[in-house]
Protein backbone atom coordinates (compact mmCIF):
# COMPACT_ATOMS: atom_id res chain seq x y z
CA UNK A 1 0.00 0.00 0.00
CA UNK A 2 2.89 2.39 0.80
CA UNK A 3 4.58 2.32 -2.48
CA UNK A 4 1.44 2.74 -4.37
CA UNK A 5 -0.08 6.10 -1.84
CA UNK A 6 2.20 8.84 -3.60
CA UNK A 7 0.77 7.75 -7.25
CA UNK A 8 -2.67 7.37 -6.33
CA UNK A 9 -2.45 11.29 -4.53
CA UNK A 10 -0.60 12.18 -7.53
CA UNK A 11 -3.18 10.73 -9.93
CA UNK A 12 -6.15 12.19 -8.14
CA UNK A 13 -4.43 15.70 -7.63
CA UNK A 14 -4.07 15.30 -11.60
CA UNK A 15 -7.62 14.77 -12.15
CA UNK A 16 -9.01 17.51 -9.79
CA UNK A 17 -6.35 19.82 -11.87
CA UNK A 18 -7.87 18.93 -15.70
CA UNK A 19 -11.55 19.10 -14.22
CA UNK A 20 -10.80 22.64 -12.66
CA UNK A 21 -9.00 23.62 -16.28
CA UNK A 22 -11.68 22.31 -17.90
CA UNK A 23 -14.38 24.51 -15.65
CA UNK A 24 -12.06 27.68 -15.64
CA UNK A 25 -12.34 27.71 -19.64
CA UNK A 26 -15.90 26.70 -20.24
CA UNK A 27 -16.56 29.65 -17.46
CA UNK A 28 -14.33 31.84 -19.94
CA UNK A 29 -16.10 31.18 -23.10
CA UNK A 30 -19.82 31.29 -21.37
CA UNK A 31 -18.75 34.76 -20.20
CA UNK A 32 -17.36 36.06 -23.68
CA UNK A 33 -19.97 33.88 -25.81
CA UNK A 34 -22.69 32.84 -24.14
CA UNK A 35 -23.81 29.58 -22.76
CA UNK A 36 -26.16 28.57 -25.47
CA UNK A 37 -23.83 29.69 -28.20
CA UNK A 38 -20.99 27.54 -26.46
CA UNK A 39 -19.91 24.26 -27.83
CA UNK A 40 -18.05 21.13 -26.06
CA UNK A 41 -15.86 21.24 -28.75
CA UNK A 42 -14.62 24.69 -28.26
CA UNK A 43 -14.53 24.05 -24.57
CA UNK A 44 -12.41 20.92 -25.34
CA UNK A 45 -9.87 23.16 -27.42
CA UNK A 46 -9.81 25.79 -24.83
CA UNK A 47 -8.79 23.33 -22.69
CA UNK A 48 -6.61 21.66 -24.70
CA UNK A 49 -8.34 18.22 -23.70
CA UNK A 50 -10.49 15.87 -25.72
CA UNK A 51 -14.34 16.43 -25.92
CA UNK A 52 -14.22 12.95 -24.20
CA UNK A 53 -11.92 14.07 -21.79
CA UNK A 54 -14.73 16.88 -20.60
CA UNK A 55 -17.81 14.91 -20.94
CA UNK A 56 -16.19 12.29 -18.57
CA UNK A 57 -15.97 15.33 -15.96
CA UNK A 58 -18.84 16.59 -16.78
CA UNK A 59 -22.07 14.85 -18.31
CA UNK A 60 -24.11 17.64 -19.71
CA UNK A 61 -22.85 21.10 -20.65
CA UNK A 62 -24.96 22.58 -17.83
CA UNK A 63 -22.98 20.86 -15.19
CA UNK A 64 -20.31 23.18 -16.60
CA UNK A 65 -21.79 26.36 -15.54
CA UNK A 66 -23.89 25.20 -12.38
CA UNK A 67 -21.47 23.98 -9.44
CA UNK A 68 -22.53 22.08 -6.09
CA UNK A 69 -25.82 20.72 -7.73
CA UNK A 70 -25.85 17.81 -5.83
CA UNK A 71 -24.96 20.03 -2.38
CA UNK A 72 -28.08 21.70 -3.82
CA UNK A 73 -30.49 19.56 -4.15
CA UNK A 74 -29.37 17.85 -0.92
CA UNK A 75 -29.24 20.51 1.10
CA UNK A 76 -32.93 20.74 2.75
CA UNK A 77 -33.12 17.66 3.44
CA UNK A 78 -29.77 17.35 5.14
CA UNK A 79 -30.76 20.57 7.34
CA UNK A 80 -33.98 18.34 8.59
CA UNK A 81 -32.05 15.12 8.97
CA UNK A 82 -29.25 17.13 11.29
CA UNK A 83 -31.36 18.95 13.18
CA UNK A 84 -31.17 19.57 16.60
CA UNK A 85 -33.09 17.62 19.27
CA UNK A 86 -36.61 18.50 19.89
CA UNK A 87 -36.10 21.32 16.92
CA UNK A 88 -38.74 21.79 14.27
CA UNK A 89 -37.58 21.40 10.34
CA UNK A 90 -38.82 25.03 10.33
CA UNK A 91 -36.51 26.16 13.36
CA UNK A 92 -34.28 24.20 11.60
CA UNK A 93 -34.07 25.46 8.03
CA UNK A 94 -34.48 29.19 8.90
CA UNK A 95 -31.28 28.42 10.90
CA UNK A 96 -29.31 26.90 8.61
CA UNK A 97 -30.61 29.80 5.64
CA UNK A 98 -29.80 32.86 7.70
CA UNK A 99 -26.30 31.34 8.80
CA UNK A 100 -25.83 30.25 4.89
CA UNK A 101 -26.71 34.33 4.14
CA UNK A 102 -24.79 35.96 6.98
CA UNK A 103 -21.50 33.19 5.15
CA UNK A 104 -22.66 34.85 1.48
CA UNK A 105 -23.15 31.12 0.88
CA UNK A 106 -23.17 30.59 -3.17
CA UNK A 107 -25.19 27.25 -2.71
CA UNK A 108 -27.92 29.82 -1.29
CA UNK A 109 -27.35 32.05 -3.93
CA UNK A 110 -24.64 34.38 -3.52
CA UNK A 111 -22.89 33.12 -6.91
CA UNK A 112 -21.57 36.86 -7.72
CA UNK A 113 -23.19 38.96 -11.03
CA UNK A 114 -21.22 36.67 -13.67
CA UNK A 115 -23.11 34.03 -13.10
CA UNK A 116 -26.35 35.71 -12.39
CA UNK A 117 -25.94 36.85 -15.51
CA UNK A 118 -24.95 33.71 -17.37
CA UNK A 119 -28.43 31.80 -15.67
CA UNK A 120 -30.40 35.08 -16.62
CA UNK A 121 -29.71 34.93 -19.99
CA UNK A 122 -29.90 31.44 -20.79
CA UNK A 123 -32.60 29.34 -21.14
CA UNK A 124 -31.42 26.42 -20.73
CA UNK A 125 -29.69 27.13 -17.59
CA UNK A 126 -32.50 28.59 -16.44
CA UNK A 127 -34.49 25.49 -16.86
CA UNK A 128 -32.03 23.69 -15.02
CA UNK A 129 -31.90 25.96 -12.17
CA UNK A 130 -35.96 25.30 -12.08
CA UNK A 131 -35.50 21.32 -12.57
CA UNK A 132 -32.92 21.67 -9.46
CA UNK A 133 -35.16 23.82 -7.27
CA UNK A 134 -37.42 20.93 -7.79
CA UNK A 135 -35.45 18.16 -7.02
CA UNK A 136 -34.73 19.65 -3.78
CA UNK A 137 -38.55 20.02 -2.62
CA UNK A 138 -38.80 16.21 -3.64
CA UNK A 139 -35.79 15.45 -1.43
CA UNK A 140 -37.02 17.51 1.33
CA UNK A 141 -40.52 15.70 1.54
CA UNK A 142 -38.71 12.65 1.79
CA UNK A 143 -36.72 13.39 4.48
CA UNK A 144 -39.57 15.15 6.17
CA UNK A 145 -41.84 11.95 5.38
CA UNK A 146 -39.26 9.98 7.57
CA UNK A 147 -38.89 12.73 10.32
CA UNK A 148 -42.27 12.39 11.13
CA UNK A 149 -42.64 8.32 10.66
CA UNK A 150 -45.14 9.51 7.32
CA UNK A 151 -45.00 7.57 3.98
CA UNK A 152 -43.29 9.43 0.87
CA UNK A 153 -46.66 9.95 -0.73
CA UNK A 154 -48.46 11.41 2.37
CA UNK A 155 -49.94 14.91 1.63
CA UNK A 156 -48.83 16.42 4.88
CA UNK A 157 -45.01 16.15 4.25
CA UNK A 158 -45.34 16.81 0.37
CA UNK A 159 -47.53 19.55 1.34
CA UNK A 160 -44.94 20.94 4.09
CA UNK A 161 -42.16 20.53 1.59
CA UNK A 162 -43.76 22.88 -1.02
CA UNK A 163 -44.47 25.21 1.50
CA UNK A 164 -40.41 25.24 2.84
CA UNK A 165 -38.92 24.71 -0.46
CA UNK A 166 -41.38 27.58 -2.27
CA UNK A 167 -39.83 29.99 0.55
CA UNK A 168 -36.37 28.99 -0.19
CA UNK A 169 -36.59 29.61 -3.90
CA UNK A 170 -38.30 33.22 -3.24
CA UNK A 171 -35.50 34.25 -1.41
CA UNK A 172 -33.16 32.01 -3.77
CA UNK A 173 -34.60 34.49 -6.54
CA UNK A 174 -34.28 37.59 -4.58
CA UNK A 175 -30.68 37.13 -4.05
CA UNK A 176 -30.35 36.97 -7.97
CA UNK A 177 -32.65 39.87 -8.45
CA UNK A 178 -30.15 41.72 -6.37
CA UNK A 179 -27.41 40.26 -7.86
CA UNK A 180 -28.25 41.50 -11.21
CA UNK A 181 -29.65 45.19 -10.37
CA UNK A 182 -25.77 45.38 -9.01
CA UNK A 183 -26.08 45.50 -5.31
CA UNK A 184 -23.35 43.90 -3.55
CA UNK A 185 -23.26 40.82 -1.56
CA UNK A 186 -22.58 42.77 1.69
CA UNK A 187 -25.74 44.59 1.05
CA UNK A 188 -27.76 41.57 -0.10
CA UNK A 189 -27.34 39.50 2.85
CA UNK A 190 -27.76 42.65 4.85
CA UNK A 191 -31.47 42.93 3.42
CA UNK A 192 -32.17 38.77 3.07
CA UNK A 193 -31.75 38.60 6.83
CA UNK A 194 -34.29 40.95 7.17
CA UNK A 195 -36.76 39.30 4.42
CA UNK A 196 -36.07 36.15 5.08
CA UNK A 197 -37.17 36.22 8.68
CA UNK A 198 -40.13 37.73 7.31
CA UNK A 199 -41.08 34.93 4.86
CA UNK A 200 -40.11 32.33 7.59
CA UNK A 201 -42.05 33.94 10.07
CA UNK A 202 -45.40 33.90 7.31
CA UNK A 203 -45.07 29.52 7.46
CA UNK A 204 -45.19 29.80 11.35
CA UNK A 205 -48.75 29.30 11.91
CA UNK A 206 -48.95 26.27 9.81
CA UNK A 207 -45.73 24.51 10.24
CA UNK A 208 -44.66 25.99 13.96
CA UNK A 209 -45.20 22.21 15.22
CA UNK A 210 -45.05 20.06 12.67
CA UNK A 211 -42.14 17.53 12.96
CA UNK A 212 -41.10 18.55 16.55
CA UNK A 213 -39.60 15.52 18.05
Amino acid sequence: MGPTTPALGLREAKKRETRQLISDRATALFVAQGFERTTIAEIADAARVAKKTVTNYFPRKEDLALDHQDQFVASLAGTVAAREPGETPLAALRRAFLAAVAAQDPVAGFAGPVLARMIADSPTLTSCLRGLHDRREEALAEALAEATATSAGDITPRTAAALLGGVHRVLFTRIRELTLAGRANPEIAQVLTREARQAFDLLAPSLAEYGRG
